[in-house]
């Protein structure tokens, strides 16, 4: 027996498929949107759409953006130089939410997993290497501290060593198997300031 109405199902059955809401959660979500004013749901389902539309890959760090280039690659005064190799977008505010990094980023958007079928032709490497092209003096590889980060980082340093640039990683203060995006900024800010060369 269906206990709401099939539009109800079907927002709460669309709201529990995104990630990291349950059934309960996704109830919940669909109530409150079903109270709230005809308006704010309007507004709320158009910023969605327009973000869709308009939100793009940066086209020198690979994050998200809804320009060109992101804010940060914009930003003539963060150093060029430098050069943080990260999973994903949600790793790099990670990491700007220490406020203490001034170099820029390259979102790799994945890991290589063999187990996954992912190869590092599947992940923004070759990004990374044309972007080694330019003046850039360190590397520092903050993929997160899971097999397949740690199998990124190696490959990462054994393609970019020969090159002659510094590469470095994260120290350890990091948990294994944990996800830089959960992590406090101290924390983060531990494992950035104790990198070491590899």
């Amino acid at each position: 027996m269906e206990l709401y109405s099939g539009h109800i199902n079907r927002l709460i059955e669309e709201l529990s498929a995104l990630p990291g809401i349950g059934a309960k959660s996704a109830q919940r979500l669909a109530f409150h949107l079903i109270n709230m004013p005809q308006d704010r749901v309007e507004r709320l389902a158009h910023i969605m759409v327009e973000a869709k539309a308009n939100v793009r890959y940066c086209k020198e760090c690979y994050t998200l953006t809804d320009k060109e280039l992101c804010p940060i690659c914009s930003n003539e005064r963060r150093n060029h130089k430098q050069i943080m190799v990260v999973e994903n977008t949600r790793d790099m505010a990670a990491y700007e939410k220490t406020g203490k990094y001034e170099g820029v980023y390259h979102v790799l958007h994945g890991a290589i997993s063999p187990m996954l079928g992912i190869g590092p032709n599947d992940i923004r490497l070759k990004e990374l290497m044309t972007r080694l092209e330019s003046d850039v003096e360190e590397v520092i590889i903050a993929t997160n501290s899971s097999l397949e980060g740690e199998t990124t980082a190696m490959y990462i340093s054994k393609l970019i060593k020969p090159i002659g640039i510094r590469v470095t990683r994260i120290a350890s203060g990091v948990p294994v198997g944990g996800d830089l995006e959960y992590i406090d900024e101290v924390t983060l800010l531990r494992a950035l300031e104790g990198r070491v060369e590899i």
